[in-house]
């Protein structure tokens, strides 16, 4: 049974500021815009950090990247508390458990994480590391504008024939480099040495990338590249099909849903007219 806990008005008001949904007053969409600048400007930063920069333009990227941990640890800090107005079914400690290990707060909690380990004694080794940590930063933007939860609704629904035309192409890709490496070998034993070398002049032939570091020289290699080619371009285009048939029927459910709710509140707002 669900249980009803009184709510202090603090609470109630930074939730809704900060909640995830389309649920938003003006201040509320003035804080996610100032959120949305505030990821994309630590991305370019970021960004910035791995160019040979002077003293003073380090020194101020240190006190810019020390402002962004500061806000963004203010900002899943309130999250994690205002967590049990979400499960309001749960305890308070069970609910802010819970709202912890979703995927979003896991973002949040790993974007600021390197800052802190080295306060704690935990040494932090690999620069590299906490560069990929702190562009995970741009997925919190999802948190606003949820095209990444619809690239994932696309895909979860689509699956089955992503996977499907996928093993298709890995088939011919097998295919091709064993054709290839058969071809080629004694032609180019250095270049063609074996049956993983053609793998990669089948990958690079089939997604039509052509790297060029890897080519045959036979005539029979060549027309069989020529084959191969026209082959991949066909088959890389399905993938491309399936997801943006997906993109459009996904957006067509959620505009229908979207209408249906509308029109439901229109009909309720009518009946309370008439009242």
């Amino acid at each position: 049974m669900p249980t009803h806990r009184k709510h202090n008005v603090l609470e109630r008001r930074i939730f809704n500021l900060i909640r995830e949904d389309d649920i938003n007053t003006f201040h509320a969409n003035l804080i996610d815009g100032f959120l949305i600048v505030l990821v994309i400007v630590s991305v370019i930063v970021a960004f910035l950090s791995t160019f040979d920069l002077k003293d003073e333009t380090h020194d101020l990227i240190l006190i810019l990247e020390t402002i962004f941990i500061i806000l963004f640890t203010i900002e899943y800090l309130l999250r994690i508390w205002t967590a049990e107005l979400i499960f309001e079914n749960l305890s308070p400690w069970r609910s802010r458990l819970k709202y912890a290990l979703t995927p979003m707060a896991m973002i949040d909690l790993f974007s600021i994480l390197p800052f802190y380990l080295p306060l704690v004694g935990i040494s932090v080794s690999s620069l590299n590391a906490i560069r990929i940590i702190r562009l995970l930063r741009i997925f919190k933007i999802n948190r606003y504008t949820h095209s990444l939860t619809l690239i994932w609704m696309v895909l979860k629904k689509q699956a089955a024939q992503l996977f499907s035309s996928i093993l298709v192409i890995l088939v011919l890709m097998f295919i091709a480099a064993m054709l290839m490496y058969d071809v080629e070998h004694i032609a180019q034993p250095e270049v063609f040495d074996n049956a993983l070398s053609a793998m990669w002049w089948a990958m690079a032939t089939i997604t039509t990338v052509g790297y060029g570091d890897i080519y045959p020289i036979t005539t029979v290699g060549r027309i069989l590249s020529a084959f191969i080619t026209f082959m991949g371009i066909g088959l890389t285009a399905i993938p491309t099909g399936i997801l943006s048939a997906g993109f459009i029927t996904q957006s067509r459910e959620i505009k229908e849903m979207k209408d249906r709710e509308n029109a439901s509140m229109d009909n309720s707002n009518l009946g309370d007219t008439r009242l």
